[in-house]
């Protein structure tokens, strides 16, 4: 007995260890999978362990060498999943910090209604059953048709069950590497969390790789935009406004939606709808598409991109890929940005976040927002946790400053120095000429 709770102490060790410090290389994504359930469900860990702990004091069960090196084991493992709870926690600050320093100390002044205690104190109530995702003040519609083709082609629409009507838009797009996920799997707390708050939030789902190729993701996605435009007020939505999200690939889609407004080569047949988009909030998404940052990571990524969904050579059809591609397509169109990023990120290493949102910077006149977060992994935010709780909050809190400050008759706030650095003198010239010859 004391040999298998010393294996299952080992084991809890491992992977809060990986969890603190994540495998990279070849490891990568058995770490991701690890590390992410772990960090995210460290609270929930750290009671089992320490009632596990508690029970084998109680029943006096620490005779054997093995027992006593199996409560140091499990000691060590509960400090780890204290610190993970620690750096939870402090996704409070991190998002809060990067807020302020793009938008402004004030930037809450411009909210219709200011954040409370509550709103910024960690909902423990939430987080006891975190799979358990349902709020009674929202109605969802589901499966409704945006397109012919099938169930790849449908959207669930989110809103508050009293339906108020010429609310803003929330579209998000699910990640999983461009060939697997769907509309019911990802973004469910941010959704609920808005929808509550009289957002019209809409999931959808479109084509995947293999069976479908490039561009064919994009361009579903834009006809789900398109729909919005044309249908949204019939669910209360105020279709002058949409913000979009999304992870991973997701992420990277909601990324190309923002750049690439009216983009015939993605709307074929529906050239002349307006797909625009009015902010972007990208969670730990892939920004190169096209291998231009030159890291490993890119390019091993680029090879399966050619292989599995493309389906064309990265180097003859260069140009595809970087049409592809969010960082390749940065300019001063772009809407409001937050960038959400994980340092722990095994799947897409953050340096890929930094660099698009250094291009933003460059050379868009309108915020981007950045936070990385300490101790995250990727997919933090697929069911809630402290870090995703703190990060639905801050994103809600981006939003409503969006939209407020695009309403009519709303003064346009002055661009705040970090952005005003980035964008004159010749220090920002400088950097904007940097930037545009990396993305060309």
């Amino acid at each position: 007995m004391s040999h298998l709770r010393l294996l299952r102490r080992t084991a809890q060790l491992g992977l809060t260890a990986n969890a603190l410090r994540p495998a990279g290389g070849r490891a990568s994504i058995p770490a991701f999978f690890a590390g992410w359930l772990t960090a995210e469900l460290a609270p929930h860990l750290l009671a089992a362990q320490a009632a596990g702990t508690l029970t084998q004091l109680a029943r006096q069960q620490v005779r054997s060498p093995g027992d006593r090196a199996a409560l140091a084991l499990g000691a060590l493992s509960m400090a780890g999943l204290g610190a993970l709870i620690v750096s939870g926690h402090g996704a409070r600050t991190e998002v809060e910090h990067a807020l302020r320093e793009t938008l402004g100390e004030d930037y809450l002044e411009g909210l219709e209604r200011a954040p409370t205690a509550a709103d910024l104190a960690t909902p423990w109530r939430d987080l006891v059953v975190p799979f358990r995702m349902r709020n009674p003040e929202v109605i969802r519609l589901r499966n409704v048709p945006y397109a012919p083709g099938g169930r790849r082609f449908q959207l669930d629409v989110f809103h508050h069950e009293r339906r108020p009507a010429g609310r803003p838009v929330l579209l998000h797009v699910h990640g999983g590497a461009w060939v697997v996920g769907n509309k019911e799997q990802q973004g469910i707390p941010l959704m609920l969390h808005m929808a509550a708050r009289g957002w019209v939030c809409v999931s959808a789902n479109y084509p995947l790789s293999p069976r479908s190729r490039w561009p064919e993701h994009i361009v579903a996605l834009k006809r789900a935009l398109a729909w919005i435009r044309e249908h949204g007020a019939e669910y209360g939505a105020d279709p002058s406004f949409v913000a979009v999200t999304g992870g991973s690939a997701g992420g990277h889609l909601a990324a190309l939606l923002a750049l690439s407004a009216g983009d015939p080569a993605f709307q074929p047949g529906f050239e002349g709808a307006d797909t625009s988009v009015q902010a972007c909030v990208p969670h730990y998404g892939v920004y190169d598409f096209a291998g231009d940052t030159g890291t490993r990571a890119t390019a091993d990524r680029l090879r399966w991109l050619a292989k599995t969904v493309v389906s064309k050579d990265p180097v003859r059809d260069r140009e595809i890929f970087r049409a592809a591609s969010p960082l390749a397509r940065v300019s001063g169109d772009a809407p409001p940005f937050f960038v959400i990023h994980g340092h722990d990120d095994s799947l897409v290493p953050v340096p890929e976040a930094r660099a698009f949102v250094d291009a933003l910077r460059a050379v868009s006149p309108n915020p981007a927002v950045y936070a990385e977060l300490a101790g995250a992994q990727h997919a933090f935010d697929l069911f809630p946790s402290i870090r995703s709780a703190h990060v639905v909050r801050g994103v809600e809190r981006f939003l409503e400053w969006t939209y407020r400050r695009s309403l009519p008759g709303q003064a346009e706030q002055p661009l705040t120095d970090h952005v005003q650095q980035n964008l004159g003198g010749a220090a920002g010239d400088a950097q904007a000429a940097g930037q545009q010859e990396l993305v060309q």
